[in-house]
């Protein structure tokens, strides 16, 4: 497969897609924003430390989201049928927008545990296996920028990406496999533990963040064929210039000079005949 593809005339990253998804994602955060700090009671038992609830949940929950779009989109590049560049680059862009999403889950779930547990860090299951999946996606991010083809280092991001996502669904679970600090679901049952208005803005903050994501993903999947756009036009200017080094260049040639006719012809050879007679007589005489 040849890494030949039609390159957008513009080179932007934003659209109309992207000011829509932007500007809704702005009207979700707001109203998460406001239902979470002002209209909706504190815990009895947490007091305001539960508010972090229209944060923490979401943001995990996207991290996973993202995880799974990126071994999605590496299978669909794996599979010869389905193999093309804009799943590796879909697989890119997911996996780099979950390690921030995961990056901000274990920020903000260390802040609630510190109240909550008397520590930042412990190593409770849930804890650790997030910890896990972040360092295993920034080191498929690294792999990603590892030298050789082009097509071979995608063939081996894609081998990575669906190898290190097995441990969504392990880290999803770990409340329920294993004895854990970390609460169990709260939203995922037939009777959820939260109720009125905490219920709908914890609900009104997957969509805020949901809206975020797909606006994230938009712009750097876009920002992803550019790269690999500059990449492209980059090589070929490179092998043409050193194809343009190792030409042979042509010599160079003295000023050239107009042939003389007519007269001036009959006078340029009267005097060389008359230098020659002088030449022969001088010579002469010295004998």
């Amino acid at each position: 497969m040849t890494r030949t593809e039609r390159s957008p005339a513009k080179t932007g990253t934003g659209n109309r897609t992207t000011r829509l998804l932007g500007a809704g994602a702005l009207v979700a955060s707001a109203g998460v924003l406001y239902f979470g700090l002002v209209t909706t009671p504190a815990d009895e038992v947490q007091g305001d430390l539960v508010r972090l609830i229209y944060i923490h949940p979401a943001v995990s929950t996207m991290a996973f989201v993202a995880f799974g779009v990126t071994a999605l989109a590496s299978l669909l590049y794996l599979y010869p049928r389905t193999r093309s560049w804009r799943w590796d680059r879909l697989a890119g862009a997911s996996g780099e927008v979950g390690v921030v999403f995961c990056a901000l889950s274990l920020a903000t779930g260390s802040i609630w545990g510190r109240p909550a547990w008397g520590v930042w860090w412990t190593w409770d299951a849930r804890l650790t296996l997030t910890a896990l999946l972040c360092a295993l996606f920034v080191g498929y991010l690294a792999l990603r920028r590892t030298g050789g083809g082009a097509e071979s280092r995608a063939i081996r991001s894609a081998v990575a990406g669906v190898l290190f996502a097995v441990v969504v669904p392990i880290d999803h679970f770990a409340t329920e496999w294993w004895r854990t600090l970390h609460q169990g679901d709260t939203l995922a049952t037939l009777h959820p533990k939260i109720h009125g208005s905490q219920l709908w803005t914890m609900l009104l903050s997957f969509i805020a963040f949901g809206l975020i994501y797909a606006w994230l993903m938009f712009h750097r999947t876009r920002l992803e064929q550019l790269e690999s756009r500059l990449e492209n036009e980059g090589l070929a200017y490179a092998l043409a210039a050193r194809r343009a080094e190792g030409a042979p260049s042509e010599p160079e040639s003295g000023p050239e000079t107009a042939p003389v006719s007519g007269p001036e012809a009959a006078a340029v050879s009267g005097s060389a005949s008359g230098e020659s007679t002088e030449a022969a007589a001088s010579a002469g005489l010295q004998s």
